[in-house]
């Protein structure tokens, strides 16, 4: 499923950050470097920049450009957590291991912020994260998390809302009930990306665009990277590329599986339009499985995602089914106009939980499921740690269970659409089906 281009698609974010793409050059010659890393999104550099304070000689190469894919296309929603949330990993490693990864989690998040401050980064950051319950049912998901957080978590950021108070930050009729994260909120995710790279650029960085990384193989004690244009030798190797590991790696490419989700945005929306819909101007997501995210830009545009597809090709009449689903919403905004739409992919795993490890000299992190804004900053925190020689946090992700996708390359597809029909059918509150 390997795509790579000179432009970025044609999504509302890389519409308005024109000024700040920067074309970097393709590696032309061979290359020796202590440490190089495969994928110039979000875990890619936010190692990187890890890496180069704390001296060490690294290079990134991206196919195509920063940002390219899931990083520079997504919900722009900063959330903490992880996609299978916290109970499951807190199943598999226990209280104490679950504690140290979620304070990993918030530290991540205070990281983009202090980033955003410190590299003087224009990417739009508002405050607040709102999750919403479709379903009366599910309300309970919302207390008991707040619940469960301020207990065993110390985490007291979290704001139960009544339906009858949901008015003063969300305009719909869709919601029950919702959550506050005060530690959440939202920004314009390719602006932030390029950014980045500017400042991992400063720090000693070297990055070049259009290289993509054919084959690697172990040499001695590093590895060499095989492009198109030339050979690169390092002694640690960091494979980064969420959703697109192809044939680089099949083993890696074997537990991920890509999946096509989707984004609108509207026109501008008059002010008090805007104040209407969003008036505490928070990100919002709901708990179904199938879920709908949406939040204002700083032009009041409203972004709005969801849908999800297996099958690797765009579904017929996107913007007119995704427009109705926004309309389920937001009836209010049916006068206004879609002036784009866009999608990508992202890289679930069997279980949602996050798939990050090491082989020798060969790191990686990918399988963040659709929920990657917080968790790649604390996957790259967790990469660079091991590479320096502290692997504590690292050998609790590795002890996750990420099994390869059943069906193997011909029936992975159809045996995972299958599992998520059942789902949909429980987001829709279907008779006789146990929640």
């Amino acid at each position: 499923m390997f795509e790579s281009a000179r432009h970025y698609p044609p999504s509302w974010y890389a519409a308005t950050s024109t000024a700040q793409q920067i074309e970097r050059p393709a590696l032309t010659q061979d290359m020796d470097v202590d440490v190089l890393v495969v994928g110039a999104g979000f875990t890619g550099l936010y190692t990187a920049h890890n890496l180069a304070d704390a001296g060490v000689n690294v290079a990134v190469i991206e196919a195509s450009r920063v940002g390219w894919a899931a990083s520079g296309r997504n919900g722009g929603q900063i959330i903490l957590g992880f996609s299978c949330d916290m109970p499951p990993i807190e199943a598999a490693l226990g209280l104490e291991a679950a504690q140290e990864i979620w304070q990993l989690l918030r530290s991540a998040a205070a990281d983009i912020r202090h980033k955003i401050r410190h590299h003087h980064i224009d990417c739009e950051l508002a405050e607040g994260h709102l999750w919403t319950s479709v379903l009366w049912q599910r309300i309970k998901l919302l207390s008991e998390w707040q619940e469960h957080a301020a207990r065993h978590y110390g985490y007291e950021a979290l704001q139960f809302v009544p339906r009858k108070d949901l008015p003063q930050h969300v305009g719909s009729e869709r919601y029950v009930a919702g959550l506050i994260d005060h530690e959440g909120g939202h920004f314009h995710p390719l602006k932030y990306i390029l950014g980045l790279a500017r400042a991992a650029e400063e720090k000693g960085v070297r990055l070049f665009e259009q290289t993509r990384a054919l084959s690697y193989t172990s040499q001695g004690d590093g590895c060499v990277v095989h492009t198109a244009q030339g050979r690169i030798r390092c002694r640690k190797l960091v494979l980064a590329t969420n959703a697109y590991i192809d044939r680089l790696d099949p083993a890696l490419a074997a537990k991920v599986m890509p999946v096509g989700t989707y984004m609108i945005a509207t026109e501008p929306l008059p002010e008090e339009v805007a104040r209407q819909l969003l008036p505490s101007n928070m990100a919002v997501s709901d708990n179904q499985f199938i879920l709908d995210y949406f939040r204002l830009t700083a032009d009041r545009s409203l972004l709005f995602g969801g849908k999800c597809t297996y099958s690797g090709r765009t579904p017929a009449n996107l913007t007119a089914s995704m427009r109705a689903d926004l309309l389920r919403v937001f009836p209010q905004l049916a006068p206004y106009r879609i002036t784009h739409t866009w999608g990508g992919h992202i890289d679930i795993t069997v279980p949602r939980t996050p798939d990050f490890g090491r082989r020798d000299n060969v790191y990686w992190a990918q399988g963040f499921s659709g929920h990657g804004v917080v968790p790649t900053c604390a996957a790259g925190q967790v990469l660079a740690n091991a590479i320096l020689g502290d692997e504590h946090l690292l050998q609790h992700f590795m002890r996750l269970s990420n099994p390869a996708f059943p069906g193997g390359p011909l029936l992975r597809v159809p045996l995972q659409a299958a599992g998520m029909l059942y789902y949909r059918l429980r987001d829709y509150a279907i008779p006789g089906l146990s929640y």
